[in-house]
């Protein structure tokens, strides 16, 4: 093998989700997303920490995202409307990753282990947005309802977009989510 192969990260990531969709989380070793991605164990381990690692690593992007298009809203922009440029950003990188996002949501609804740390991770995000719009002046309660209705706008959302055959952009669909959410509480003060 070649001591330094060009995108190592992600030919082991399409590996994984590959070896993932066929034999099943449990069953795949990293030995085997190694081999698959035509690379060492040790070079996995110098891009993950382990096999969960694949499904997870850009958490801490797609934070940093939410929480920049949170900070860079305009300043007149009303705490739900920050969420939703945060979204709408957000929306724009999972665009380019479909058919990948969609095969890592399949793998982390099949395994119970995985689904918690999916839930944990959408809590983190949660927790940071709510910050970012501590920062821009919202207080509490109205900085956790807006980043935990915003995460729960993202997650269904995704779930919605993952499973759609029309390939509408993600964006288009975090809006939907958003105005049904609109839609639902201003029922609610009927």
């Amino acid at each position: 093998m070649a001591r330094w192969e060009p995108d190592s990260r992600g030919r082991l990531e399409r590996a994984a989700l590959a070896l993932y969709g066929e034999r099943g989380f449990e069953n795949t070793t990293v030995a085997e997303i190694a081999a698959r991605a035509g690379l060492t164990e040790r070079t996995f381990f110098r891009h993950f920490a382990d096999k969960r690692e694949v499904l997870f690593w850009g958490a801490g992007t797609l934070q940093e995202l939410l929480v920049g298009a949170i900070a860079g809203a305009p300043e007149s922009a009303s705490p739900l409307a920050a969420v939703t440029a945060a979204l709408e950003a957000a929306g724009t990188v999972f665009q380019e990753r479909r058919e990948s996002a969609r095969q890592r949501q399949i793998v982390i609804a099949a395994n119970a282990e995985l689904r918690e740390r999916e839930l944990i991770k959408l809590a983190s995000l949660a927790s940071a947005l709510a910050d970012g719009l501590r920062r821009r002046g919202v207080n509490d309660p109205a900085a956790t309802l807006c980043a935990e209705a915003g995460i729960a706008v993202f997650k269904v959302a995704f779930e919605r977009w993952v499973n759609e055959t029309n390939l509408r952009e993600f964006s288009q669909v975090i809006r939907e989510s958003l105005d049904e959410l609109k839609a639902v509480t201003a029922e609610a003060r009927s």
